[in-house]
C-alpha cells in the first residue's frame, strides 16, 4: 500500500490548479486559502511571499518551490514590501487568484535602453483539506517550507516535474488538461516526499517509520483494514515483534503509541465517511473498528469536539460555501 497516498485520500484531499501566472511590476497575486495547503513554483524571475505568519517575506528564485501547510491569506509580488491594494479577479478563490494593484515600476538597462518590465512566472495550486487533518504527518508539516532549486540535482523529480508543468501550461497541446492534473499530483507528492526527508532528521515522523520495515508493515496493516479489531499483540505478531518491542520501536519512529495512532487514523476515516457517504452511524462505527455507534460517538466527540451527527450537519451546511472545492478533479 502507498501510505502517503492513502493519508491524502482519507484526509479528503481536493486539488485545484490556480494556473500559470505572469507577475508584473506593481501587481500582486492574492490567495485566500485558509483551509488549504498552497503550492507555488517559480519558473521564471523571482517573487516574494507575504503572509501574516511570516516574520519577513520569503524570497523565491526561478526553480524554487514553496509549500504552505497552514492555510492563510497570502500574497505573491515582485517586491519585498507588502502590497496594500487589491481587487478581486474571482469570487471562487480555488478557481483563481486576486490581483493586488500598486504603483508600477520598471528597471532601466545598463546602456540607457528603454525601461524593461520585470516579470515572474509562477505555477500555483491549492490542496484543500476542508476538515482539519488528524494525521500526525500532515499536522507536523511546518507552516512554510521552501525547496531551493539549486539544492536539487538537475535530473531529480521536482525540477523535471516543474519543467513539464511549465511546458504543458504554456503549450496547451492535446491532452494538456489530463497531463497537467497528473503532473500537479506528482509535484505535490514529490514536494511532500522532499519535506519528509529534510524535516528535522532526528525527530520522529513518517520518514522514520517508512524506513523501518516492521513499523512500515504495521502502518500498512492499519491503513489497509481500519475495521479490524487490532490489538498490540496481533500487530506485533504480524511484524515479528513482541508487544513491548513494537511499542518502543513504534514510539521511537512515530512519536506515539500504536493504538493512539490507530485511533487517529480511524477518526480521520470516520470524518471522510460522514462527509462523503450517507452510511448510518452503526455502519461507520463498524467500518472504523468500533462495535457500536455509542462507543464510536464518544471517541469521535472527544477527538473532534463534535458529535458525528453535528459534524455531518455542519459539513452539509459548509458545502454551500463558494470557498469549498466541490470534488476531486
Amino acid at each position: 500500500m502507498d501510505i502517503l497516498s492513502d493519508i491524502l485520500h482519507v484526509a479528503g484531499l481536493r486539488r485545484r490548479l490556480l494556473d500559470l501566472h505572469a507577475l508584473m511590476p506593481g501587481t500582486a497575486l492574492r490567495f485566500p486559502c485558509d483551509r488549504s495547503f498552497g503550492l507555488h513554483a517559480v519558473t521564471r524571475g523571482h517573487a516574494f511571499v507575504h503572509a501574516p505568519n511570516l516574520d519577513e517575506p520569503l524570497e523565491l528564485q526561478a526553480g524554487d518551490l514553496v509549500l504552505m501547510a497552514r492555510g492563510c491569506v497570502h500574497q505573491l509580488s515582485l517586491d519585498r514590501t507588502t502590497p496594500t491594494h487589491s481587487t478581486t479577479m474571482s469570487i471562487a478563490p480555488f478557481a483563481g487568484a486576486c490581483l493586488a494593484d500598486g504603483a508600477p515600476h520598471s528597471m532601466a538597462g545598463a546602456d540607457d535602453n528603454p525601461p524593461i518590465q520585470a516579470v515572474a512566472q509562477i505555477i500555483s495550486a491549492a490542496y484543500q483539506f476542508w476538515h482539519a487533518p488528524l494525521h500526525p504527518f500532515l499536522r507536523s508539516l511546518p507552516p512554510w517550507f521552501v525547496v531551493r532549486g539549486h539544492s536539487l540535482p538537475p535530473l531529480s523529480a521536482l525540477p523535471l516535474t516543474i519543467g513539464l508543468l511549465d511546458r504543458e501550461l504554456g503549450d496547451e497541446g492535446l491532452g494538456a488538461s489530463s497531463a497537467t492534473l497528473g503532473l500537479l499530483d506528482a509535484l505535490f507528492a514529490f514536494a511532500l516526499r522532499e519535506i519528509a526527508q529534510r524535516q528535522n532528521p532526528g525527530a520522529p515522523g513518517l520518514h522514520h517509520a517508512i524506513a523501518d520495515h516492521p513499523i512500515r508493515q504495521v502502518l500498512t496493516l492499519m491503513h489497509g483494514n481500519l475495521g479490524h479489531n487490532w490489538t498490540l499483540e496481533e500487530l506485533g505478531q504480524q511484524a515479528g515483534l513482541s508487544r513491548s518491542a513494537l511499542a518502543e520501536r513504534f514510539r521511537s519512529a512515530m512519536g506515539d503509541t500504536p493504538l493512539n495512532h490507530l485511533r487517529s487514523l480511524r477518526m480521520q476515516k470516520a470524518m471522510q465517511l460522514l462527509a462523503d457517504t450517507r452510511q448510518s452511524l452503526e455502519q461507520i462505527a463498524q467500518a472504523v473498528g468500533y462495535q457500536d455507534a455509542f462507543g464510536f460517538s464518544k471517541v469521535f466527540k472527544r477527538t473532534t469536539g463534535q458529535s458525528p451527527r453535528q459534524f455531518r450537519e455542519q459539513d452539509a451546511a459548509d458545502r454551500q460555501s463558494p470557498y469549498r472545492a466541490k470534488e476531486a478533479s
